[in-house]
């Protein structure tokens, strides 16, 4: 951190000639930017809205049906890389003639940042890693390691990785569909957290194309440029077009229960009870919740044999009534596959589907509780579950590993003293006015339980609702409009983020809505 601020006075200087650069050439033609590449490298992986294949690739990786439409702003065209040097060729074209990129991994980002501009008017392309960078190689000597592109989706990981080796596995979210690279560049939460972590404590090294067009790994981009991938949006400071991650052992046969509870049983107590419990829990054993309806569906991953796990359920959380019947014995793979599709008829090769699908409009907010709801208003919350428009809650619990990590250990701060985190989702097709006015007045109505000063969120579940960057005259984000929304992600690691933003990217080529500004003031200079 040192380093990084004693080197300021560097940066102002960097940050007008680079500035002075992007403002001439921003003034030249859009058919640059595509001539420009198509000198550099193969036609074919340069689609233009002319393109026959343009409209089936940009709608591949489109998870919601409101960000693909009319009025969406579409990419100038679409970069399909097969190597490293095809990203850094798109990032050279695109400073030279003034057009920015925006990278897209697998297309869930909440607001659809990744492919399109929520502004009018702003040229862009769309850097598409999943279409061909989605190789996975695993290493097994010594540390178990994997190479894994970031187009590839985390199914694809994991069945690569299990496939190697069935003692393996890499800590990472439920749901396959997700590109590796937006997930662990913003933290990625999972059903192994709290035992190893989350995907971004994983990380052991990178390669990223940056500002300047270079490929660099760990050792060249330096500590501060590494801390700030992992976990605070790879999109803001660089093209990540690979990771090395450490694998995990896992036990060869792992335990899956799901048990359910409505209303009329208790539901509001059980939860309320989960609470204090799952946080606690061994770090083997985690336990997640999904209200939707009117009812609570507890939905667990644990490490370990149905005959260990009865007794610790019985001792720890005799609340939910758990008992061997509902244990399902299986290999870890099997159990990524049934805790996503619930269904024990589907293989584990239904992982790497990456078919997506546009019939379900979606809008997700979030929250991290850090003091235990009492039972009394969350008989008060369930409610909102019968209501028109109503969705679904989802509570992941934090706790063991993850909370025993610093907070500015890595961008994602939200470690000790986090009991739980909170999805809220809307669903709907056609009209979405209910659904959008059931997830607002959810969101205010728990502004009292969650945290706050700031109200904490997840940058995964990425929420345009909680703030937007402004630009500058000169063509930058603003810090202080970044700090309403960055310090709910980031906490007290957001000004780190913005300082490292400004000696790698001072003139704010890699930018969306929520990205994170450079920071180069006074107030940071006194610090050096």
């Amino acid at each position: 951190m040192a380093t990084l601020f004693r080197n300021l006075s560097l940066v102002l200087t960097i940050s007008f000639l680079s500035c002075h650069y992007l403002s001439v050439t921003s003034l030249a033609s859009s058919d640059g930017f595509v001539r420009c590449l198509l000198q550099k490298i193969p036609g074919e992986l340069v689609l233009t809205p002319s393109s026959s294949s343009f409209a089936d690739v940009l709608v591949s990786s489109i998870r919601n049906p409101m960000f693909f439409n009319n009025a969406t702003a579409r990419p100038l065209c679409i970069v399909t890389p097969v190597d490293a040097s095809h990203v850094q060729a798109a990032v050279l074209c695109g400073r030279a003639e003034g057009v920015r990129l925006r990278a897209r991994s697998g297309g869930h980002d909440y607001e659809g940042l990744s492919y399109r501009s929520a502004r009018r008017g702003e040229v862009f392309a769309v850097v598409d890693l999943g279409a061909r960078l989605r190789a996975v190689s695993v290493s097994g000597g010594g540390e178990a390691t994997a190479w894994v592109e970031s187009g590839a989706s985390l199914g694809e990981l994991y069945y690569t990785v299990a496939k190697s080796n069935p003692g393996l596995a890499f800590p990472a979210g439920v749901c396959p569909t997700i590109g590796v690279g937006g997930h662990l560049s913003g933290g990625g939460i999972s059903m192994m957290s709290r035992k190893y972590g989350l995907a971004a404590d994983n990380i052991l090294d990178a390669k990223l194309v940056n500002a300047n067009g270079e490929l660099v790994d760990r050792a060249a981009m330096g500590e501060d440029l590494f801390w700030a991938i992992r976990g605070g949006g790879g999109e803001s400071f660089g093209i990540v077009v690979s990771w090395k991650v450490r694998l995990v052992q896992v036990p060869t046969t792992v335990t899956v229960f799901v048990v359910g509870r409505n209303v009329d049983q208790g539901a509001a107590d059980v939860v309320a009870r989960w609470q204090d419990v799952a946080p606690s829990l061994p770090p083997e054993l985690t336990i997640r919740v999904i209200v939707r309806g009117q009812r609570a569906t507890f939905q667990s991953l644990y490490l370990g044999s149905c005959a260990d796990l009865v007794p610790t359920m019985s001792s720890m959380f005799p609340e939910l009534g758990m008992t061997s019947a509902d244990c399902r014995e299986m290999s870890w793979l099997q159990s990524a596959a049934l805790i996503q599709f619930w269904n024990p008829s589907t293989p584990v090769e239904a992982l790497l589907n990456r078919r997506t699908s546009l019939s379900t409009f979606t809008k997700a907010k979030s929250d991290y509780v850090r003091r235990a709801i009492p039972s009394d208003v969350w008989k008060n919350i369930l409610p909102w579950f019968t209501m028109n428009g109503s969705g679904q809650m989802l509570l992941e619990p934090m706790g063991g590993f993850v909370g025993g990590v610093p907070a500015a250990a890595t961008p994602y701060p939200h470690r000790s003293g986090v009991l739980y985190n909170i999805q809220y989702i809307a669903y709907w097709s056609g009209d979405g006015t209910a659904a959008n006015r059931w997830i607002s007045g959810l969101y205010a109505f728990m502004e009292p339980y969650v945290s706050s000063d700031p109200r904490e969120a997840y940058v995964n579940f990425r929420d345009l609702d909680i703030g937007e960057n402004a630009v500058a005259p000169n063509d930058v984000s603003t810090f202080e409009s970044g700090k309403v929304w960055g310090e709910k992600y980031f906490a007290g690691n957001f000004e780190r983020l913005a300082a490292v933003k400004a000696a790698m990217d001072p003139t704010d080529y890699f930018r969306n809505e929520q990205s994170i500004p450079p920071f180069v003031g006074p107030k940071q200079v006194r610090k050096a």
